[in-house]
């Protein structure tokens, strides 16, 4: 093995398996939990909050204009009370600089009326569908990392050239 590969492959394999930490990108974690209002609490992977980030509301008659619009607290919540007289699956959309998910509520008849029902309403938790980043497969893992092998080694190569330039090759080339 050539004495320049005997360098650089170890920190190839270091880099690419040995040193992963997580990526600075962000996905977004969203839960909804009903009230006689509709609280959304939007926050990014690592738990931060989504602050004052932008919220739009879609009623489920017309899911093409905006309802209600408003921003996140500190917190990352959000706290609307929808139209009870429009049921259905209501939309909720959490964006932040370039990160978002949207989330979808479904409402039933006048289930969310303030001072109705003395019941306490179910908690719609699992019928949230989040929409954020999902986890990695193995064979993604897998193909990220060759990727990266394959830019280290093809970055090495490049370097490895020397600072001949094409004149000085095809001079070589023909002196043979």
């Amino acid at each position: 093995m050539n004495s320049q590969w005997k360098i650089i492959f170890p920190f190839v394999v270091i880099s690419v398996f040995g040193a992963s930490t997580r990526a600075i990108a962000h996905g977004v974690r969203m839960q909804a939990r009903e009230t006689q209002a509709i609280e959304v609490n939007a926050e990014y992977d690592n738990g931060d909050p989504m602050v004052n980030a932008q919220v739009t509301v879609y009623a489920p008659n017309d899911p093409a204009t905006p309802w209600l619009e408003g921003t996140t607290d500190n917190n990352g919540n959000f706290v609307f009370t929808p139209d009870a007289s429009q049921s259905g699956n209501w939309s909720v959309q959490v964006r932040q600089a370039g990160h978002g998910s949207i989330v979808n509520v479904p409402i039933e008849g006048n289930q969310a009326q303030a001072g109705g029902d003395s019941a306490t309403p179910e908690s719609s938790t699992s019928r949230v569908m989040n929409t954020g980043a999902a986890n990695f497969t193995p064979l993604q893992i897998i193909l990220m990392g060759a990727a990266g092998v394959w830019g280290f080694i093809g970055t090495a190569l490049f370097f490895m050239r020397g600072n001949k330039t094409n004149s000085e090759l095809r001079r070589s080339e023909s002196q043979r």
